[in-house]
């Protein structure tokens, strides 16, 4: 019963150590993990409808739950609308430019985690990823995949993925819309 308590005891130590480790890394590299988190999204600012500087805009976050912000850009050309949602293997967070006629200027994947080879070819660099990326600039809120009379062709092996891409490119021009 004593070697038990010995090891027991020994165990929460040891986890007290790596936990208070784990603090002090945290701490440490909080402020350089949100400085590339912040530099990430001002880049896919600039490549889905680029402007000097961009407003935030009120919208009603009831009816977009998955719409994270809506950002006006200074020079009247459109807006930046963020969103987060469900792909196939977890969340995606997406930059989508709509233009003042309501189309999508284009998109940017910011964060994702899905499979690669598959889902995540949505947001590379590849060859596929930008073809990917390039259907749906021009496309209103009537966009819909090849395969549901739309004119978006899906990766391969990635329906879930290019769903829901698809589907928050249509809401980010609804949300769009009705702010006026």
């Amino acid at each position: 019963m004593n070697k038990i308590l010995k090891l027991a005891l020994v165990l929460c130590v040891i986890c007290a150590i790596v936990a208070g480790v784990l603090g002090v890394v945290n701490e440490v590299t909080k402020d350089r993990i949100w400085q590339q988190q912040n530099a990430a999204t001002i880049a896919a600012y600039a490549v889905v409808l680029p402007a000097d500087g961009y407003e935030d805009m009120e919208f009603d976050k009831a009816a977009y739950p998955t719409v994270e912000s809506v950002n006006k850009a200074d020079n009247g050309n459109g807006y930046v609308v963020v969103s987060t949602f469900s792909g196939a293997q977890g969340t995606i967070t997406m930059a989508t430019g709509v233009d003042t006629n309501y189309e999508c200027t284009g998109i940017s994947i910011i964060e994702h985690s899905e499979t690669s080879g598959l889902g995540a070819n949505a947001a590379s660099s590849s060859d596929v990823g930008v073809k990917f990326r390039a259907q749906f600039v021009g496309q209103g809120e009537d966009i819909a995949l090849s395969k549901n009379g739309g004119s978006i062709d899906a990766l391969t092996g990635a329906t879930i993925t290019s769903t829901a891409v698809t589907n928050a490119v249509a809401t980010s021009i609804q949300v769009v819309k009705s702010l006026g």
